[in-house]
């Protein structure tokens, strides 16, 4: 197969499976017309199948999420001084501290959210395929198997297809545990998603291109979570880790002092929330991810950086210091501020 041939296989097979992230934003029980399936565990056929009946979504109870405990959270972890939300408290991501304006490699304005760090290792999504079909079972939500505060969560996924009987009703299966009994067949892809789970009620609401804000819902562990979707460039998993790319940044205080580093905040431009903060790559470039590495410049340099070639020629503190999910999402224009006004 030709290098042409197989870049568009990845992004064909990258378009659908975007497709089916949004798609799997079930807000009814409803599946595909079924409504006079048996529910004893059999299917259409009367063969026993060895799952239960497939579970309406009204019923079905949520997880609880809490992005900002010790055991979810680096940068961003809940105390008395910081009040960020409580577990299974909506999040606004369009008001500080979630919300970074920055610098592109020119020196245009940027916008990106923060999702705090984030492995490099994705984790597994899976997304279900009936047999001799291209795409995805209509109505069944996504399959996860880790959320904030677990190990091995992450906010990027790596898509794997499970291919279930032609006869599966949606929604039969709601955990990564039920996709192992039934022993259905399941294939990892080349295709990694920024999805960052949320709880219910989460706001996020600007994208870098034509990008769906809604909230999306999976399946864990038989209860139902919510997840954003960040599309604004595919990614694909190379030797078995999301790709990464530089970030230059400055703090208030610079580490190492007493106080310095993220907790002290990042410098800004006076009486304005624009910080210097120089990302290398932009969506559209060769190498862009939201996956930051983060080096810290000092604070000294703030004034003389404007750009990557001024961030780079800057004092270097600290390099590769941590990964953080921040996707772009607005480019070249002076989006809204912290506070969400324009």
């Amino acid at each position: 197969m030709s290098e042409n041939e197989t870049r568009r296989r990845f992004l064909t097979m990258a378009g659908a499976l975007g497709t089916a992230l949004v798609a799997g934003c079930a807000e009814t029980g409803s599946t595909d017309g079924a409504d006079d399936e048996m529910t004893d565990g059999t299917n259409e056929t009367g063969m026993d199948d060895g799952m239960e009946s497939a579970t309406d979504l009204a019923d079905a109870p949520r997880a609880t999420i809490d992005r900002f405990s010790e055991a979810a959270g680096t940068l961003m972890v809940r105390n008395e001084e910081n009040d960020l939300p409580g577990p299974d408290e909506p999040i606004d991501f369009d008001q500080a501290p979630f919300l970074t304006r920055g610098l592109g490699p020119s020196g245009e304005p940027v916008s990106y959210y923060n999702f705090d760090v984030q492995p490099t290792e994705p984790a597994p999504i899976y997304v279900l395929f009936r047999e001799g079909e291209d795409a995805p079972v209509a109505e069944q939500l996504n399959i996860v198997d880790v959320v904030p505060g677990d190990e091995g969560y992450n906010d990027f996924w790596h898509v794997h297809e499970v291919t279930v009987p032609a006869d599966y009703e949606a929604n039969t299966a709601t955990s990564v545990q039920d996709l192992m009994d039934a022993d259905y067949d399941i294939t990892g892809t080349d295709v990694v998603k920024n999805c960052p789970i949320v709880p219910e009620g989460s706001t996020a609401s600007m994208r870098e291109g034509d990008g769906e804000t809604d909230l999306i819902d999976g399946w864990y562990d038989g209860e139902v979570v919510s997840y954003f979707l960040f599309e604004e460039a595919p990614i694909a998993v190379t030797d078995g880790s999301v790709p990464v790319s530089p970030i230059y940044v400055t703090f208030n205080t610079n580490p190492g002092m007493d106080g310095g580093g993220p907790q002290s905040g990042f410098v800004t431009e006076m009486e304005t929330d624009r910080t210097h903060n120089v990302v290398a790559t932009l969506p559209g470039d060769d190498g862009y991810s939201p996956l930051w590495s983060v080096s810290v410049y000092d604070n000294a340099d703030f004034d003389a950086v404007s750009d990557l070639e001024s961030a780079m020629a800057a004092t270097l503190l600290e390099a590769g210091t941590a990964t953080v999910n921040c996707p772009i999402v607005a480019v070249g224009m002076e989006s809204r501020t912290t506070d969400g006004s324009m």
